[in-house]
């Protein structure tokens, strides 16, 4: 397969590596020196594009490979206030779009059973739930993408819950996710229920960068040859 990429800082070069592994070809990459090849005739060699830039310009960027026909896996965050916009121009367009907040197989996982124990612990309003991630001090938005995606499975639930905070006392109507920018940590999220008897929690921890890479890249070979709006939900089977 070959793939373009949109964004060739950290992550970009680990999605190039492990790409590479898995016998698939780079025919553009993109970042803030060579904005000018950022073109539709460039990106008619790909088979697909993997976006990862700022929370400023990934709209315009997602929107320009949609407009260019290209398949696009976006993983850049902070942006989503608009995601709607970009879902319905993919559809205008009959394109094709997988967005997500994390593309860790294990995030993905940890998703999973975030729901499930929100099912499980809400009847039991003694604990009272909150969110904490920690990601290196390069990371652009706060809270992260995954920790609001946390969140928001927790409200479908506890829907008492009726918005989100950082960094502050929240009232009983609200979820507190506290954010810290710690280097040179790639990413930790966790979920604890704290009860005057005991506490429960649950942890991701994400190593290295290479699991988001990896995902990103499942992403690309998922939905090259396919219509429509995507999760890693139907890339994972989940």
């Amino acid at each position: 397969m070959k793939i373009a990429l949109i964004g060739y800082g950290k992550m970009g070069k680990a999605i190039e590596e492990i790409a590479l592994q898995r016998n698939h070809e780079i025919v553009l990459k993109i970042d803030i020196n060579n904005i000018d090849e950022f073109s539709k005739e460039n990106l008619s060699k790909a088979d697909a594009a993997i976006e990862f830039t700022s929370p400023h310009t990934a709209f315009d960027n997602v929107t320009k490979l949609l407009e260019f026909g290209v398949p696009v896996v976006s993983g850049s965050t902070g942006w989503f206030d608009r995601l709607d916009k970009a879902r319905e121009l993919s559809e205008s367009l009959n394109g094709s779009m997988l967005c997500a907040s994390n593309f860790s197989v294990g995030v993905n996982l940890f998703f999973e059973l975030n729901k499930k124990l929100a099912y499980l612990m809400h009847p039991h309003q003694e604990y009272n739930v909150t969110l904490e991630e920690i990601h290196h001090t390069e990371k652009k938005d706060a809270p992260s993408g995954t920790a609001i995606t946390l969140a928001e499975q927790i409200m479908e639930v506890y829907t008492e819950k009726l918005k989100w905070v950082s960094d502050t006392s929240p009232a009983e109507d609200e979820l507190l996710i506290i954010s810290k920018r710690i280097d040179p940590a790639p990413g930790t999220h966790i979920l604890t229920y704290a009860s005057e008897t005991d506490d429960i929690a649950i942890t991701h921890t994400a190593h290295s960068r290479k699991g988001f890479a990896l995902g990103a890249v499942l992403a690309a070979e998922y939905i090259s040859d396919k219509k429509g709006w995507f999760t890693m939900k139907e890339v994972l089977g989940l």
